[in-house]
């Protein structure tokens, strides 16, 4: 991709033009297109009639079929909700626990996973935490290791949330199909700054969201479902809209056939359609052309760093990492206060994160590495 449609794409994100951004592991810069559909949404149900609903809620699979072609899989086969959270959780209550208990994970995934694992211990869930060895990457030797024929699922992120560790799920899978268990994916930190294809990864369950590399909403996350193992599952934290046929309004009766069997109340609609300007661009600019802009940008913030003595905790080998770098600098916290304050955005996660996404240029690198340096040796 030229620097021509870089900079075209750039003028979408209004963030951009006031700070230097290095922050979409946290939260992607939103385009300037959510705001309009915003006020469209508000224009329509300002005027609200019934009618009108089936609308909203096509835009809401639209999204979801949006998705559905970016990671490799079918339409209609991703659901959607307000967390990553609601949506594991659903695929959990699906499940017996009474002759797998167990339920493997690492110390390393974003909080809500071991919370939510340990709060099925009441139906009999056995959680398993996998320490790492070195506290930056998944060890996914003792992942394997711990898998047994007492496993019902095991629970793992693609990219680390702190460092960006990537995650090589072929040993975990092969494993886990020898002994029957399920994997779950939650690939939050790569969808939308990496190629991904649910079908090749061989794993069952997909797990993401939109506000960070897909340049979306809070409130909105999707799976992906194995359609094997998804026409199996019944939800015991449902609602109407998993049932055959919610839009006639009549009892709730039978389970959809497709990923809807995964939703609960009213979708929301809202954060699907802001949401859905932000999946268009990444989209229009490509899953391996964003790969390659990022394995650049990421590339050049370990330069930086080497040449400036800080250390790095993200693995260096390209197929090893996702879109983060995480830098080790004293007192971490307050050097990304001070750097907001100068105009640059990062953020902190055991280290300092820089995240660049495809709309992001190399004169920012060099600019706020340029800060982050000069910040270390104040603070140093």
């Amino acid at each position: 991709m030229d620097t021509s449609t870089t900079m075209r794409l750039r003028r979408e994100y209004p963030l951009l033009s006031g700070c230097v951004y290095l922050n979409s592991c946290s939260m992607g810069a939103v385009p300037r297109g959510a705001r309009t559909a915003a006020a469209r949404y508000f224009d329509v149900v300002e005027q609200w009639r019934d009618g009108v609903f089936g609308d909203l809620f096509g835009e809401v699979t639209e999204y979801a079929d949006g998705v559905a072609e970016l990671i490799g899989a079918a339409r209609g086969s991703i659901a959607i909700d307000v967390s990553v959270s609601a949506l594991l959780g659903r695929v959990l209550s699906s499940l017996s626990w009474s002759e797998r208990p167990r339920a493997i994970t690492t110390d390393l995934e974003f909080p809500s996973v071991r919370f939510l694992l340990n709060a099925f211990r009441r139906y009999g869930c056995e959680p398993h935490v996998v320490p790492s060895r070195d506290g930056v990457t998944i060890d996914v030797e003792r992942v394997v290791d711990a898998i047994d024929e007492r496993t019902r699922i095991v629970v793992l992120s693609h990219a680390t949330f702190a460092t960006g560790a990537l995650v090589d799920v072929a040993p975990v899978v092969a494993r886990a199909r020898e002994c029957g268990a399920l994997v779950a994916l939650d690939a939050y930190q790569s969808i939308g700054v990496m190629p991904v294809d649910v079908e090749r990864m061989g794993v069952d369950v997909v797990l993401g969201g939109a506000h960070k590399w897909l340049s979306g909403a809070f409130d909105l996350a999707f799976a992906w479902v194995k359609p094997s193992l998804l026409a199996t599952l019944e939800p015991a934290a449902t609602g109407w809209m998993a049932s055959r046929d919610p839009l006639s309004f009549a009892r709730a009766e039978g389970w959809a056939d497709g990923a809807r069997r995964l939703a609960a109340g009213t979708p929301a609609l809202l954060p699907a359609i802001t949401s859905r300007e932000g999946l268009r661009l990444v989209k229009e600019f490509g899953a391996s052309a964003i790969r390659a802009r990022s394995l650049a940008m990421t590339a050049r913030i370990f330069d930086h760093a080497d040449a400036a003595g800080i250390e790095t905790l993200t693995p260096r080998a390209a197929d090893a990492r996702g879109g983060v770098v995480s830098l080790r600098v004293p007192d971490g916290a307050r050097i990304v206060a001070d750097l907001e304050a100068a105009g640059f955005v990062c953020s902190y996660r055991a280290g300092l994160r820089m995240a660049p996404h495809f709309y992001n240029t190399d004169d920012e690198v060099d600019a706020i590495m340029a800060a982050v340096v000069e910040a270390a040796r104040r603070t140093s």
